[in-house]
């Protein structure tokens, strides 16, 4: 009846190998050798306060849902977003072996007809609107963000003076703010675009009456899209994501918007995510209803980030601005986790203190106009040092999950 206690039930009974094999679909308990002790317990500890964490909000019993995701390789993959950049920089195509030939082409529209980017003028003109130099953003730039969905949930709070007291506010598509800033507030830092959105870039932007707003494009340049840039014209920075592989996870606008917000900021918050019980449709709350579009599968992942300490949850349910959220792991459990499954996925740099440790390739910087921060935060500054000023990009569908990183001297201007 509950498939999801059940899974908890069977892991704690069978005992602690059990417990990892359930986290990590690993099969071959040889790879438990590898793990020190203080590992071991940190994926136990893990696993039995995610076991208590993922709950009804109403009833405190654990959520009867069926979903499948590798909490092991969700531990391993955010923990690498949280010091990349996520934002495609010409610096990235130019390091990456084949970047021009095997790589930049599939960030094209119709990119096949580009014989592979063997022309790389040609693709070099088509990217060329929307892709910086080097990143535009560094991590822990923001303070406190919040992502905000488009779920009908929204109308059943009024969280609009909430979501503009944050640093940055993360918004997605064509969700608009007029007519519901009680519910949705009245601020956008970032707006997230799918293909779709990507190809009304001049609707888009008139939802921002201030036209700061700045649109990531997490799909591919379209030539309808640059022919807008260039002739509405659109001043908004515009950007193409660079994101992370997480192999069985949920998908959509809704995770890359997290997965943005978290590789920039601090802390993060999201708002307008069907996620409490109950709801067998998403709902916008701007327009009618999508059907066929379940949100369990992203109720469930979304849940377990936040079980994880990476996100906090806002819904009708969860209306307590202050709410705490219980059993989410300590600094030094998630470290131990994340070296755990980190060996235990076979990660590049596995076990290793060094932040810098998933460079499977590293390049050194060449004198680039960089993007102007101005007077970029306490804790930015100290990832800066700590990482010796070395941009990390995730390279996707790589083996080990390894990093492309670019080194260069510390700059705290920058």
């Amino acid at each position: 009846m509950r498939i999801l206690r059940l899974g908890f039930v069977l892991a704690f009974s069978s005992g602690f190998a059990a417990i990892v094999i359930y986290i990590t679909g690993v099969s071959n308990l040889n790879a438990l050798s590898v793990l020190s002790e203080d590992e071991l317990e940190a994926l136990q500890a893990l696993q039995t306060d995610f076991g208590k964490c993922v709950k009804d909000p109403k009833t405190g019993e654990v959520e009867g849902l069926s979903y499948s995701f590798n909490l092991c390789e969700a531990v391993a993959t955010w923990e690498q977003v949280r010091n990349s950049t996520t934002i495609l920089t010409k610096e990235f195509i130019d390091a990456l072996p084949n970047g021009w030939t095997d790589y930049a082409w599939k960030r094209i529209n119709k990119g096949v007809h580009l014989n592979n980017c063997e022309n790389r003028t040609l693709c070099m003109e088509k990217l060329s609107l929307v892709l910086p130099e080097t990143p535009p953003y560094i991590p822990r730039q923001f303070g406190r963000c919040a992502v905000i969905g488009n779920s009908g949930d929204l109308l059943n709070t009024r969280f609009g003076k909430e979501i503009d007291a944050y640093d940055a506010v993360v918004r997605e598509n064509g969700a608009p703010v007029q007519n519901y800033t009680d519910y949705v507030g009245t601020k956008s830092t970032f707006r997230l675009l799918n293909r779709g959105s990507a190809k009304a870039l001049d609707k888009v932007v008139e939802l921002d009456e201030s036209r700061k707003e700045a649109l990531i494009i997490k799909t591919t340049v379209h030539d309808i899209m640059n022919q807008m840039i260039r002739e509405v014209p659109i001043h908004n920075p515009v950007y193409l994501m660079l994101g992370a592989s997480f192999g069985s996870a949920a998908k959509g606008t809704g995770l890359k918007a997290l997965e943005f917000a978290l590789s920039i900021c601090d802390s993060v918050d999201m708002y307008g995510f069907t996620v409490d019980p109950g709801y067998k449709e998403w709902t916008r709350y701007f327009s009618e209803s999508r059907q066929g579009h379940t949100p369990l599968h992203g109720r469930a992942y979304y849940q377990m980030m936040e079980c994880l300490g990476l996100i906090r949850i806002h819904s009708p349910m969860r209306p307590d601005p202050n709410r705490v959220v219980k059993w989410v792991p300590s600094h030094n459990v998630i470290s131990a986790a994340t070296s755990a499954s980190e060996k235990l996925l076979r990660r590049a740099g596995a076990g290793s203190s060094d932040p810098l440790r998933a460079c499977s390739i590293i390049r050194r910087g060449i004198k680039r106009k960089t993007t102007a921060i101005p007077s970029p935060r306490k804790a930015a500054i100290v990832h800066q040092k700590l990482v010796k000023g070395t941009t990390m990009y995730p390279l996707e569908h790589h083996p080990g999950h390894g990093q492309l990183c670019i080194a260069r001297p510390y700059d705290p201007s920058r």
